[in-house]
């Protein structure tokens, strides 16, 4: 252990020496009032500085996290200097437009961000009773999504994902096509990536460029320190904050990957010595993605709102996995991307039955989309889960023994998936597009089939094979349009 003094520095008390220096963690001994989660600046023999803030403090000793790894410390010559306050960005709506680091230092070649008003990462705690119910749909031009899983503003919806799914190109695409209805107001989008591989990051960042989204993103790639991954998206979700309360705008926080993030709070409970839970996870990683999550939503006496989708990678592609089991109960539903689809050449490959949008049913409707909606959604659901259990019958008796009612189903759940789930990259199509062909693909089945649907609903958008489509009023806008475009 190196001997601890003191010196006088132009701003305050500096420790010289460290008591011990254990993975990204390093132990100061003698400390004097210091709190914890203060931010700390850590010098080296070469006058390198590096920041950190305390994780675990006694009357004894003090335990600081470096930010960006302690390669090239030493217990001598490492000097410690304690500010006093915790972490803080600074925060301007100027900053849309911009890539910043991890701990959101410019990464663009531009100047560091210019603001009086510097923000503690950790947020504000909100009054829950001046929170606001999320109820605006927000049509992400995607059927699979805002057919049967809406998302509503300020909602929590996750995306589960496997390795090698396509969780970034869907991610991209939603950044895209993420609109309010009838509203002019476009989002303010913020993206951070903790651990993404540096070709990842670049695609974000070609796919913002070339869409012309207004994108603040916060990058921590997977060669930077794992430590830093952990204020990474806590400084993506205090920008978040500045520009939904206090600018007003709405705000799409786009957070991957969680699984990364987790994985780092492993390795940093592990190096203090936190007794590990499952699989090694500490026991406070509920409260941690908690303390995440929980940052989207309304507020009274503010206009914007912050909307929030997290990407997750599920080890193994198994669901029950802690990360992706705790975040399920925190946020409002999820995204489950499945492999089978991939593999059959769907995109997006969204599975039918185990997504879900638990605030689907306050955002949609007469007033919201259409006033076929829920019904349309839930039959959908009901029919793809019989898809599910012929084809199960058929992996056992064969399809020649089904009967024809089960064979009429397999053709719809053909359809289901190749028509209404699968779209292209870069379509983008409205809700009237999507309700439409979800009508479509329901007319393949006997009317006596679709219990969920009221008559009055059957007689406007149920047509018989053969029958013209029914005139809906999302068809007469677009002929009105077309004949005034000829005009």
């Amino acid at each position: 252990m190196a001997d601890l003094r003191f010196e006088i520095a132009d701003h305050g008390l500096q420790y010289v020496g460290a008591a011990r220096i254990e993975g990204p963690l390093v132990v100061v001994e003698r400390v004097r009032d210091v709190g914890y989660d203060e931010t700390v600046e850590i010098t080296d023999a070469g006058g390198r500085t590096r920041l950190g803030r305390v994780l675990d403090i006694s009357d004894t000793q003090a335990v600081v996290q470096v930010l960006e790894g302690t390669t090239g410390l030493s217990n001598a010559e490492t000097r410690v200097r304690f500010l006093g306050e915790s972490f803080r960005l600074p925060v301007s709506r100027r900053m849309l437009g911009r890539v910043f680091d991890g701990l959101g230092r410019p990464m663009d070649d531009g100047p560091p961000p210019v603001s009086a008003d510097r923000r503690d990462i950790n947020g504000l705690p909100i009054n829950p009773h001046a929170r606001r119910y999320p109820r605006e749909f927000i049509q992400t031009g995607l059927s699979a999504i805002d057919g049967m899983n809406a998302l509503v503003r300020g909602q929590k919806l996750p995306i589960f994902s496997g390795n090698g799914l396509p969780h970034d190109r869907l991610a991209a695409q939603i950044v895209r096509q993420a609109t309010l209805l009838e509203e002019t107001s476009e989002f303010a989008i913020v993206f951070a990536a903790m651990g993404v591989k540096h070709d990842v990051a670049q695609f974000f960042i070609r796919t913002f460029e070339d869409s012309g989204a207004r994108v603040a993103m916060f990058l921590s790639l997977a060669d930077a320190p794992s430590v830093e991954r952990l204020m990474t998206p806590r400084a993506a979700l205090t920008l978040a904050e500045h520009l939904a309360f206090d600018c007003g705008r709405h705000v799409l926080v786009l957070m991957t990957d969680m699984t990364n993030y987790c994985e780092s709070l492993r390795e940093v409970g592990t190096a203090r010595g936190d007794i590990p839970g499952r699989k090694g996870y500490p026991g406070y990683l509920y409260s941690d993605l908690a303390s995440l999550y929980e940052r989207a939503g309304r507020i009274d006496d503010s206009p914007g709102s912050i909307t929030q989708m997290a990407i997750l990678t599920m080890p193994s592609d198994d669901i029950s996995h802690p990360v992706p089991d705790l975040t399920g109960y925190i946020t409002e539903g999820q995204i489950v991307l499945e492999r089978d689809l991939a593999q059959r050449g769907i995109y997006p490959p969204i599975a039918g039955l185990p997504s879900l949008s638990r605030l689907m049913k306050d955002g949609v409707g007469e007033g919201y989309t259409r006033a076929d909606h829920p019904a349309l959604a839930s039959q959908l659901f009901a029919c793809y889960a019989r898809v599910k259990q012929v084809r199960g019958l058929a992996d056992v008796v064969g399809e020649e023994e089904l009967s024809l009612l089960d064979r009429t189903y397999l053709e719809f759940g053909n359809a289901f998936e190749q028509r209404f789930l699968s779209q292209g990259e870069h379509e983008n199509r409205s809700i009237e597009q999507t309700l439409d062909l979800g009508w479509d693909v329901l007319s393949m089945l006997p009317r006596d089939e679709l219990h969920r649907l009221s008559d009055e609903l059957l007689d406007t958008y149920y047509r018989e094979p053969g029958e013209a489509k029914p005139d809906t009023g999302g068809d007469a806008q677009e002929r009105a349009e077309s004949d005034t475009e000829s005009i």
